[in-house]
């Protein structure tokens, strides 16, 4: 859960400097929100793999 949340903290910090009028790091904390994201979707998804096939008891 708390890569999640730094997910949305820096997509939070990308809108406030995209209003704000900086450019350069809402891109770049953009960027990080959205890796971050993925990272968290794919470990969410190999987890539930997991829990559906191999720890099944």
């Amino acid at each position: 859960m708390t890569l999640l949340k730094w997910a949305l903290i820096f997509f939070l910090v990308s809108i406030v400097a995209g209003i704000l009028g900086f450019t350069g790091i809402s891109a770049a904390s953009a960027d990080v929100a959205r890796f971050l994201f993925y990272v968290f979707v794919v470990i969410f998804l190999v987890l539930l793999i997991l829990g559906l096939t191999i720890f099944r008891v």
